[in-house]
This record gives C-alpha cells, sequence and structure tokens, in this order.
C-alpha cells in the first residue's frame, strides 16, 4: 500500500458509509491492532481532508504499524491534521520536531505546537509545554509560565507535573519557597506512580524536610524510584543505603513492594 503523497478534496462515492462509520470501523481495526485494515479504511478519508484519518495513518506511519515506518511522511499527515486543529496531531507533531523525528529537530516548532494543543485543554501537551519552558538547554527558562502549565496537567491528572510542581516549591522557582506544598505534590506524584516524585519523596525523608526522617522509608521509596527508571533515584540512593543496617535494608524491601498503599496509611 503507497501512502506517499498528500492529496486532499477527493470526491466521495455515493455508496460510501458515513464518515463517522468509516471512522469507527477504522478505530475498532486499530484497537483489535488490525492495523493494515485501519489504514485501508483511513488512507482515502485521510487523502480527502479528514483530520481524524490523517492522525490515524500518521500514527501508523510513525510507529511502523501496518506499513513500514515513515518519520518523513508520517510527519506530514500530522501536520495536515494539526493545522485542521486537531489536538492529537498538534501534541504529536510538537513531538516530532522535539525529537527531530521526520522534521528538522526544533524546540521553537515543538513549543509552538504544544502550546496550540495546551490551549485546547490536552493534558499530556500542557505537561511538555511546561517541561519545555523550564528546561535550561539553550535557553532562559520561564518558571512562571512552566508552573502554570504544570498546574493545568496536574489538575488532569498528570504525575509529572505535579512533581515538577514540588520541585519548583522546594526550589523556589517561580514561586516561594514552601517544603510543605513540596512534600503535597511529591505524595500524590508518588501515589500516581511517577518514579522522580518517589525519588523525591525518599530524599525528604532521607534528610528529614517536610516529612520525619526515616531512613527506612527513604529506601523503600528510592527502590520504588529505580525500579520505575528515576535517574534522581540513583544519586540519593547509595547514601541512604549506606546509613541502613542489614535489617533494616530488608524491612525497607519488604516496604517498597507495599508502596504506595503503606505511605497512604502513614
Amino acid at each position: 500500500m503507497k501512502l506517499l503523497g498528500l492529496t486532499f478534496g477527493r470526491d466521495k462515492p455515493a455508496s460510501t458509509p458515513p464518515l463517522a462509520d468509516q471512522l469507527r470501523e477504522a478505530a475498532a481495526f486499530f484497537a483489535a491492532e488490525e492495523y493494515e485494515g485501519a489504514i485501508a479504511v483511513w488512507l482515502p478519508l485521510a487523502q480527502a481532508g479528514h483530520a481524524e484519518a490523517q492522525h490515524g495513518v500518521a500514527t501508523c506511519l510513525m510507529q511502523g504499524l501496518g506499513a513500514p515506518a515513515d518519520h518523513e511522511v508520517g510527519a506530514k499527515w500530522l501536520l495536515a491534521a494539526a493545522v485542521q486543529g486537531h489536538v492529537e496531531a498538534q501534541r504529536d507533531i510538537a513531538n516530532a520536531y522535539l525529537k527531530g523525528e521526520g522534521v528538522p529537530q526544533s524546540d521553537v516548532d515543538a513549543e509552538l505546537w504544544y502550546r496550540r494543543a495546551a490551549d485546547q485543554g490536552d493534558a499530556a501537551a500542557q505537561d511538555m509545554l511546561s517541561w519545555l519552558l523550564a528546561n535550561e538547554d539553550g535557553r532562559t527558562p520561564d518558571y512562571g509560565e512552566s508552573l502554570k502549565w504544570a498546574r493545568a496537567a496536574a489538575d488532569q491528572g498528570i504525575a509529572a507535573s505535579m512533581t515538577r510542581i514540588g520541585l519548583f516549591h522546594h526550589n523556589a522557582l517561580g514561586v516561594a519557597r514552601d517544603p510543605d506544598a513540596a512534600i503535597a505534590w511529591w505524595r500524590k506524584s508518588a501515589a500516581l506512580g511517577d518514579a522522580d516524585g518517589q525519588a523525591m519523596l525518599g530524599a525528604a525523608h532521607h534528610i528529614g524536610q517536610g516529612v520525619p526522617q526515616d531512613r527506612v522509608r527513604a529506601y523503600a521509596w528510592l527502590m520504588r524510584a529505580r525500579w520505575g527508571g528515576s535517574k534522581l533515584a540513583e544519586r540519593f540512593l547509595n547514601p541512604v543505603f549506606a546509613s541502613l543496617t542489614p535489617d533494616e535494608v530488608e524491612a525497607g524491601k519488604d516496604l517498597a513492594r507495599r508502596l504506595p498503599a503503606a505511605e497512604a496509611g502513614s
């Protein structure tokens, strides 16, 4: 199946099912992992200019589902949908610009498209826009606006934004220093499984900042954070481990397996 090129405005055959039915059929194919079937339905609609179908084709091409991966053509379909206001396409093309997948790497273009999706209320885009605005690589961070978007994403349950808000309170970035607020946000994100939030909560328990000092609980949270892939956990874990007796290490491992339920009840 050839997916190269963008062709809009094709006439719809008289016997074609209603658009909504076709989109539901494609979505059902995709959910069943029958990606070739999804593409077969989406492609004519995408070529006719339907943003939802353009995003579907793009998703398959960007991920190599039902067709060989082709980031360049996939990005073209994403842009076609994004300029029509398709919020997921706006977020996905922002991701593509951030990573340089199918388009030249550009933080400027990534920010533009994250912002458009964030303005439409997309929580993942709000979180990524917050992260990008706080990023110090080659730019001056805007912690105030980053905090604004992190709060918007956190209100929709994005745990990474909760962790970021906690860091802002902890480090007085765009907001007054408030260790208690930092702990409150890290508790929320840790309970939702954010590994960096778990690492920060563990570090706080180690030094007794905002919470009672508890080396066993610190070790437990840091172990959970390591299991979740947090790079922050590695920074704190060895000093905590060195402070524990062998029995405390075993107690920490046992507690780690029971978190976050044990933390919620403490």
